[in-house]
């Protein structure tokens, strides 16, 4: 092979990894799959895609979407995490912000981490691509460790992410004492809320009352320190009632495990159970720090040359991120329907909800397909399956 057709391939595979890097940006932000619940209580007319979340990298959000025909008046769209949460919790299912934290808390490192690894991959002189991917790598240790474990340094995640955890909070009690939340529901029950108004019932959603506190909240703050703001106000509440110990200091460990608790024990509150996997959610979070720590290294390690396995798994881990996403999301919902608590009020035997298609649970039709940030994801590979090829060819000199 010539020097000119080593160059084209060269310039091939940059371009191919460079729109493969656009790409993942945008599978960020973007819903990669999306759950839905149908039922006779929930008619078409009024839920025209039934109860709808989005699985998003960075956390569940609302499917549903604000109504505006005549004869129903929406002032805003339902939020179909919560009721989706309610519905599942009859069955002793835990809430949806208990899946996945680590994955969602980890998810901007992740795919930064994927960049880099494109970036090591796109270059062809071994000892720029290991000074690249040092820089890379050292940049993302340093903002990890920040966020992680700094004080202050749930700060550092996108906004996303820090609303996702402040939404699931709304299910919250909307009183201060005792240990058992008292839950506030939307959707059908929403017409209950209307009604209790109607005949002169005050009825505040801890939505609202977060919303009063947040306006309180000095003019110049962003909306994401507001955020952060609402979940401070949020832990020390708890810790005036008892329920967490160490002050707030504002990082994302503790964020995570104290969220991950709270989310465990909105609907079924024993502590012997909840602990227990409170502990194992921050030993999984270290372990992660560390096992990411460790394959940065690895990589670099490996960066030292072209070709040999370490070398292409700099393309074929993001090659095969659709199919990580599969995998940890049947693994989730297998937890889901394997994890029942005893105190659902209705016993069901354990379950594997539906990954893909359609499936029935009781009087309810369930709905899990991919949405546009899956298909980009598997764009995405495709991508960087052609430049695979490409600098494959351009090791073995085939023009």
């Amino acid at each position: 092979m010539n020097a000119a057709s080593r160059s084209k391939q060269t310039l091939q595979v940059a371009l191919l990894c460079i729109v493969a890097l656009g790409l993942l940006g945008a599978v960020f932000y973007l819903p990669t799959w999306w759950v839905s619940l149908t039922a006779p209580n929930y008619p078409p007319e009024s839920f025209p895609d039934g109860v709808k979340i989005h699985f998003h990298m960075n956390g569940v959000f609302n499917g549903c979407e604000k109504l505006t025909k005549s004869e129903i008046t929406e002032e805003i769209a339902l939020d179909c995490v919560h009721e989706m949460d309610t519905i599942n919790h009859y069955v002793g299912m835990y809430p949806i912000a208990a899946g996945g934290p680590v994955e969602r808390g980890l998810s901007q490192f992740l795919i930064v981490f994927l960049g880099v690894m494109l970036v090591g991959f796109a270059c062809i002189r071994p000892q720029i691509r290991m000074a690249l991917m040092g820089v890379g790598f050292t940049a993302i240790a340093i903002w990890m460790f920040l966020t992680i474990y700094g004080e202050g340094g749930v700060g550092l995640q996108n906004k996303g992410y820090i609303e996702s955890l402040v939404t699931s909070l709304d299910q919250e009690a909307s009183g201060d004492t005792g240990d058992e939340p008292q839950i506030v529901i939307g959707g059908i029950v929403g017409a209950v809320k209307k009604s209790l108004e109607d005949s002169g019932v005050t009825v505040e959603l801890p939505s609202e009352r977060a919303a009063r506190e947040k306006r309180a909240l000095a003019l110049t703050e962003s909306e994401k320190s507001q955020l952060i703001e609402q979940l401070r106000l949020t832990y020390e509440k708890d810790r005036e009632a008892g329920r967490v110990a160490d002050p707030w200091n504002g990082s994302n460990f503790q964020v995570m495990t104290w969220h991950y608790g709270k989310s465990l024990g909105r609907y079924f509150n024993n502590q012997e159970e909840i602990v227990p996997m409170v502990n194992t959610l921050g030993l999984a979070i270290h372990v992660v720090f560390v096992g990411l720590l460790g394959a940065m290294l690895l990589l670099i390690f490996g960066a030292r040359k072209n070709g040999g396995v370490l070398y292409w798994l700099l393309v074929l881990v993001p090659l095969a991120l659709p199919l990580f996403f599969v995998i940890d999301y049947s693994a989730w919902l297998w937890w889901y329907g394997h994890t029942l608590n005893d105190m659902g009020a209705f016993s069901v035997k354990p379950f594997m909800p539906t990954v893909f298609g359609q499936g029935k649970v009781a009087q309810f039709a369930t709905h899990s397909y991919p949405a546009l940030g899956f298909g980009v994801m598997v764009l995405t590979s495709a991508v960087l399956a052609v430049g695979a090829l490409i600098r494959r060819k351009q090791f073995r000199g085939v023009d």
